[in-house]
């Protein structure tokens, strides 16, 4: 069980805990404000806390955009839709989000990490690949945050690659 955290009531305090913070993880101006309302007795400390965070730069939705999508794109593997989710649910605009997201875009193929995607998952399963298994990919694929004709376009060029091994699967079906 975990006791509510002390309150800080100089700004000081509310800064220092705001930069050990961000020493930490990166935020988003929103988690920022949740996690210095929290911590404050004064809740107008906080919005001069937020804006003197802003001057000087430690604080930058947009910059925090890119590098949340860049960094969930290349290590994590996920697609669009799921980022953006992940990045509405942490308080970022949209602008910034689809910003990021069209700079991503640009950079790198989609349909290039799906294919990347789906060999890693194919070396491990045993056995044919049948509906269910297809199925089972497909959602993984979409909980992943891929679009759906995406998917379906990569599994069909899929189907016809491994016509010959597994000749029950029939991809029109997705």
């Amino acid at each position: 069980m975990h006791s509510s955290p002390r309150k800080l009531s100089s700004e000081t305090d509310l800064y220092t805990a705001a930069i050990n913070g961000l020493s930490r993880r990166a935020y988003s101006v929103y988690e920022m404000r949740t996690y210095l309302e929290r911590l404050a007795e004064d809740k107008a400390a906080v919005r001069r806390i937020l804006d003197r965070l802003k001057e000087h730069k430690h604080l930058d939705d947009e910059r925090y955009a890119r590098q949340f999508v860049r960094q969930r794109a290349e290590i994590r593997k996920q697609g669009s839709f799921r980022i953006a989710r992940e990045l509405r649910a942490r308080g970022v605009p949209d602008r910034h989000i689809e910003a990021a997201l069209a700079e991503r875009a640009a950079e790198s193929d989609e349909g290039a990490t799906v294919r990347a995607r789906l060999a890693r998952r194919l070396k491990t399963l045993r056995g044919p690949l049948d509906k269910r298994r297809t199925a089972s990919l497909y959602n993984s694929l979409l909980r992943a945050g891929f679009a759906a004709d995406t998917i379906r376009r990569e599994l069909r060029a899929l189907a016809k690659v491994s016509v010959d091994e597994s000749p029950e699967t029939n991809f029109e079906d997705i």
